[in-house]
């Protein structure tokens, strides 16, 4: 027993020795490992974070989840903020945000380009040719004009069906209300709740008048049409564009300068705004569109 006491120091020496040697491997091939994940980490972070406005229109959607996953792809972080029409310009304008996908110019956003005109990054275009304006079922064949509503039985409940309260085209239906002089009253609610209306009342078919808008995927599923606007208080065919907080050229000139290549036909915007809707999911149905449309990416990110 003492023989043993006496060796027990040296043994415990050399365990204690054994586990130092391979701690010591463990640890170097550990720090390894980690010293490339924290380069890479330091490459997503030189890239820096995006914050996009996006306000909840079916295109809005459908691009500014698309330029997530392509940006993303590219090692950047983004952050997709849903805001209103008004508080998007306040952020851009303050530097809050650093893009906003949905510009309707020259008469939607009139009003909030005229307060923000200094104050903000106008960049270009990314859709040409929008339209604004009341629609109804094309079953409706007695009603063809904003003027028919004026005085017509086919809306007892005599109620526009909106969207969110802050967007232009519920100030522009607000003056079409006045100018056409209707008796109608104005409901805000968002576009979902709109396009939920829609269906149930055509499935009914019941009437029902809405504020609409071109491009929207719900042209190639249901049977709509524009009311004249004799006054054109909704005015001409626009285009839409992007804008961005003064600055982010100079902080970010590789996103700006593919954001300033971004440009989208019917058919495109179509269809991705399609492959959303079917999958029920943004994110997925971007995903499923930039598969698919890889040469397109392709040539607005060309170095």
């Amino acid at each position: 027993m003492k023989q043993w006491r006496k060796w027990l120091p040296a043994v415990l020496l050399g365990i204690l020795l054994t586990l130092a040697a391979c701690g010591g491997e463990s640890g170097e091939d550990t720090s390894n490992g980690n010293d490339n994940e924290g380069e890479n980490a330091e490459t997503s972070e030189e890239k820096g974070t995006v914050k996009i406005g996006m306000n909840n229109w079916a295109e809005n959607v459908a691009v500014s989840n698309m330029w997530k996953l392509v940006l993303e792809e590219k090692g950047y972080t983004v952050e997709l903020e849903q805001v209103e029409k008004g508080f998007l310009y306040e952020a851009l304008s303050s530097g809050d945000l650093d893009i906003g996908m949905e510009i309707w110019l020259p008469n939607t956003d009139k009003a909030f380009y005229e307060k923000y005109k200094e104050d903000i990054d106008w960049r270009e275009t990314w859709y040409e040719g929008t339209k604004l304006g009341l629609a109804v079922p094309s079953y409706m064949e007695d009603i063809n004009s904003i003027e028919d509503l004026k005085g017509s039985d086919a809306f007892p409940d005599k109620q526009i069906v909106g969207i969110d309260a802050g967007a232009s085209i519920m100030s522009l239906t607000e003056k079409v209300i006045s100018e056409y002089g209707l008796d109608y009253t104005l409901a805000a609610s968002s576009e979902p709740t709109m396009i939920t209306e829609l269906k149930s009342s055509m499935e009914s078919e019941e009437p029902i008048v809405a504020t609409l808008w071109k491009p929207h995927w719900v042209f190639s599923e249901m049977d709509l049409k524009f009311l004249e606007d004799p006054k054109n208080v909704y005015g001409d065919s626009e285009n839409i564009s992007y804008a961005a907080r003064k600055g982010l050229e100079k902080d970010q000139p590789q996103v700006v300068k593919w954001f300033d290549n971004f440009m989208l036909n019917d058919d495109e915007l179509g269809s991705l705004m399609a492959s959303i809707n079917e999958a029920g999911d943004a994110q997925e149905g971007a995903q499923k569109w930039i598969d698919e449309h890889q040469d397109l990416i392709d040539e607005w990110t060309k170095e």
